[in-house]
């Protein structure tokens, strides 16, 4: 089975990553799926995705909303390298294949003839793309457009290609594969290749191959490092035409040997120069070219034109991922610098509260004073207790991960959360208070990870609440019977969240503390709900802020098979 991915561009999970390792997936809100997209239009066991007869299928399961692939509904279909499957609001994109196969395959099938191997090829005919790229498509201005089989192909080739560089969801090889697949169905040719040479360099290396069969699946392509090094030099697209019925070619042995009917190659020219090479050929007397009815089963210059704008627009689509690539690593770099500051600054307080503690925790050994080593311990220890919260939030958020689901109940966990903060509420002469609904029923959930979400919220209140005189911090369970899901309600009386920060309060790093907040708790704790499919919503004011939590219901005696309850719900 070879290596899958399923990347999300659009939707609440976007830039999340699904690597696919076994034959058989799900696609679903349910927390049984491989592929989780945590979309609220997106059913609980939306679609299937299968390997079968050497290939990736989809099949949507009935779900309310439909599958779409590449804006097609769908019931069951094949999935093409690159294609986008929308499920609910959300958009992934299907890749199977990844970049470096790609490039060892192509470098594999694909071989130089130089002249030390008999390359002594020929030119027929050359076009200037500056000059002479004149595609026939149509009379003139004014003109109704054209109806030929052949200029619409034309037309219809050089949409596509256009259509297709501006997809910024697939990866530079995928695009090049997509369009040297398309140029060989239209132009009609056995074989191509692209070949991609790195920014300042003329050196070109086979980036993508593809073959359209004729009994040539285990022979290499042979390259005319003859015509290559013309186009290069030249900057012109070149045509050869039947080597094998041509005097011309009497002593190009490269060709001949070959067995190469004819070829056609020109370079990729973008803005900043030449970023590549085209290279088409075909291995048999051809018979179904598309341009016209004369000189059947030779290329000619029409189509030379054509594959010269073809190479104008892969140039342009080049130099575009390498633009969008650069920013995306100078987008990375200020990421990791801002994490890497942020966190450092945190962690260098911490430690300042470590050593102020421990000095203190000296003092009183060399003076034999209990009191103070009580007091730096005291110190030592809330400094531990930061820093271990500090990990624990970065590695929750950094990964993704299936809530580990047993049986619990509501109202404890939530109690555990403020028996730990009790102290806490004392010490800046905050009021906490538990109201916990009565006959709660046991539920099954992730209690480890529920209880860090809470803590987080509960933590953040009780500062917002210490802010203001008679702080007071109210935490009240429910259960909600018409939606079936457990409720937890954090109200605090403080000065309510920023009008500013109300949009961004969820976002790593965004913290309305200044500089005493981390501004990881509240994305670790929506990140925790999220993964249960729960939700939290925030409502607050000058004056009385509110955290509501809340996740499915399950019953306990269904734990192991919860699968089917969330599909049920």
């Amino acid at each position: 089975m070879p290596k899958a991915t399923m990347l999300v561009i659009h939707g609440v999970d976007q830039g999340l990553r699904f690597v696919i390792e076994s034959d058989s997936v799900g696609i679903g809100r349910g927390i049984q799926n491989a592929i989780r997209v945590l979309d609220t239009e997106v059913s609980r066991a939306h679609a299937t995705m299968k390997f079968e007869a050497g290939h990736w299928t989809i099949t949507d399961n009935a779900s309310a909303n439909g599958t779409f692939v590449n804006n097609k509904p769908v019931k069951t279909t094949r999935l093409e390298n690159g294609d986008q499957v929308q499920v609910g609001r959300s958009v992934l994109v299907f890749q199977s294949k990844s970049v470096d196969d790609t490039i060892s395959q192509a470098s594999e099938r694909v071989k130089f003839m130089s002249l030390e191997t008999g390359d002594e090829s020929q030119i027929v005919s050359q076009v200037s793309p500056r000059r002479d790229i004149k595609i026939h498509i149509g009379k003139g201005l004014g003109e109704p457009l054209p109806t030929s089989p052949d200029s619409l192909l034309n037309l219809q080739l050089l949409y596509e290609i256009s259509e297709a560089s501006v997809q910024s969801s697939l990866s530079l090889q995928q695009l090049l594969q997509r369009i040297l697949d398309k140029i060989l169905q239209v132009i009609a040719g056995d074989r191509g290749c692209i070949l991609i040479g790195d920014p300042g360099s003329e050196e070109v290396k086979p980036s993508v191959f593809s073959d359209r069969g004729g009994g040539h699946d285990a022979s290499q392509m042979p390259l005319s490092r003859t015509i290559i090094d013309y186009v290069i030099r030249t900057r012109q697209g070149v045509r050869t035409t039947d080597a094998r019925h041509d005097q011309r070619f009497e002593t190009g042995n490269s060709i001949l040997q070959a067995g190469i009917s004819e070829a056609l190659c020109v370079p990729i020219i973008g803005r900043s120069g030449l970023s590549g090479i085209i290279y088409v050929d075909i291995t048999s007397q051809a018979s179904h070219i598309r341009i016209d009815d004369s000189n059947l089963g030779r290329f000619r210059d029409e189509q030379l034109r054509v594959l010269l704008a073809i190479g104008r627009q892969v140039a342009l689509a080049i130099e575009n991922h390498r633009f969008q690539g650069s920013l995306v690593q100078a987008e990375r770099l200020a990421a990791i610098g801002q994490t890497i500051a942020t966190l450092s600054h945190h962690i260098k307080n911490i430690l300042q509260g470590v050593r102020g503690g421990s000095y203190l925790i000296d003092r009183g050994l060399a003076q034999e004073d209990q009191n103070l080593i009580v007091q730096g311990w005291k110190i030592v220890e809330k400094n531990q207790d930061r820093i271990y919260h500090l990990v624990l939030d970065m590695l929750t958020f950094s990964k993704e991960r299936q809530p580990q689901l047993t049986p619990g109940n509501w109202n404890t966990i939530i109690g555990d959360v403020i028996e730990l903060m009790n102290t806490r509420a004392q010490e800046f002469d905050v009021q906490l208070e538990f109201n916990p609904a009565n006959n709660l029923p046991e539920s099954v959930f992730d209690s480890e990870g529920i209880h860090q979400a809470v803590l987080n919220i509960v933590t953040n209140a009780i500062d917002a609440a210490r802010e203001v005189e008679n702080g007071k911090v109210v935490v009240t369970t429910s259960y909600d019977l018409p939606r079936n899901r457990l409720v937890a309600e954090v109200t605090d009386n403080g000065n309510g969240i920023p009008e500013e920060m109300k949009t961004k309060l969820f976002n790593i790093f965004e913290s309305t503390k200044g500089t005493s907040g981390t501004g990881l708790g509240l994305a670790v704790s929506k990140k925790i709900f999220r993964e249960h499919d729960g939700e939290i919503n925030v409502f607050s004011h000058p004056g009385r802020t509110t955290f509501k939590l809340d996740i499915p219901y399950i019953h306990p005696e269904l734990l192991n098979n919860a699968t089917q309850m969330l599909n049920k719900q």
